[in-house]
């Protein structure tokens, strides 16, 4: 059975490294991870900074997440996500997620899976502000 020992959402700094130290598990031959990092362009746009924001419902939407898709996969030994909202700088960390797994072919299709689940089932939207000072609401309901 797979531990979830993090699925969050929070409007703290995310650290990879802290999710991989999570889900360490000696029966683990792999673990895999992801950082969805702020980029400074989007379309061909500056991009100045970036504010998420979540509905109440957004960390039992990632919970859910998590435990949808870790249920399809065997040999998974450790999952841990997070996504942060509130205003976030270039470079900073948006979603980190990490994967042990008993082989990496399930931890990179969960970590994978995870990632692209995340993004489209959290109720977490984006504010981008450009160079410009003009701002851009993304993927609002």
């Amino acid at each position: 059975m797979t531990e979830i020992l993090r699925a969050t959402v929070s409007d703290q700094p995310l650290s990879v490294e802290e999710h991989a130290k999570l889900v360490e598990h000696a029966a683990a031959g792999a673990v895999v991870t992801f950082a969805g990092v702020v980029r400074d362009h989007d379309h061909g746009r500056s991009v100045r900074e970036l504010e998420y924001v979540g509905h109440p419902t957004a960390g039992a939407v990632v919970a859910e997440v998590v435990a949808d898709v870790v249920a399809r996969f065997e040999g998974v030994r450790a999952v841990a996500v997070s996504h942060r909202v509130g205003p976030l700088a270039i470079g900073d960390v948006a979603l980190a997620c990490a994967v042990s797994a008993e082989h990496r072919a399930e931890a990179f299709a969960v970590c994978s899976e995870l990632v692209d689940e995340v993004k489209r089932r959290l109720p977490v939207w984006k504010r981008q502000v450009f160079a410009d000072g003009t701002d851009e609401w993304v993927n609002m309901p």
